[in-house]
């Protein structure tokens, strides 16, 4: 039992808080669909970017600093905090300025970058993938293998392989694609701690509203 529990324990993701800035090994793209995020928490939260009439779809979660095990985060920044201005600046893409905010705190300042400089990056990361159109057609809430997300991802982008894209759920939904980018923003194997993709035949995926 011991081996076991030791397998299981070396496959989790290991977060190193307080991490030095600017060491790591390479990104995490983390895409999050809106409307399931919002169905499932936002809009209790009063989040928003659950706002009836936003249309979002795929938002960026975030740009996270990753090791090729586990990864950094809340690291001690001598960079200034962003701006009221900055964060809102990401709303569009992020969803809201809290948002911004949170992923600055936690993997922004393990970036080594200015926030200024952190958030053009992490821009420069969503527009370098392109988010399945066909999904964004969806027009009724539906039960799909989350494999079907995966696969929609890479048809629409050939760089990327299986083993730099995983999907993952929460609650029985689609929550999240996660794709791996090396420093100058180019798709990259994930570690085994990021390749974990949802196994789930029947995930919720609701449309935008």
């Amino acid at each position: 039992m011991r081996w076991i529990l030791l397998w299981m324990l070396s496959a989790l993701p290991l977060a190193a808080e307080g991490g030095r800035p600017g060491q790591f090994d390479y990104y995490v793209l983390s895409l999050s669909w809106s409307p399931n995020w919002c169905a499932l928490e936002g809009a209790r939260r009063g989040n928003p970017q659950c706002d009836a009439g936003r249309g979002h779809g795929w938002v960026l979660h975030g740009l996270w600093p990753q090791y090729h095990r586990g990864y950094p985060s809340f690291c001690q920044s001598a960079t200034r905090p962003p701006s009221r201005a900055e964060t809102a600046g990401m709303a569009d893409i992020m969803g809201s300025a809290g948002s911004a905010w949170h992923q600055w705190k936690k993997h922004g300042t393990c970036s080594g970058l200015t926030s200024q400089d952190y958030f053009a990056l992490a821009r420069e990361a969503y527009g370098s993938v392109t988010r399945p159109p066909l999904l964004r057609k969806i027009d009724r809430p539906m039960r799909l293998p989350a494999r079907v997300i995966e696969e929609a991802f890479l048809e629409v982008n050939p760089a990327l392989e299986p083993d730099m894209v995983t999907i993952t759920c929460k609650a029985g939904a689609v929550q999240e694609a996660r794709i791996c980018l090396s420093r100058d923003l180019s798709p990259v194997p994930c570690g085994q701690d990021v390749v974990r993709d949802c196994r789930m035949s029947d995930a919720a995926f609701r449309p935008i509203d």
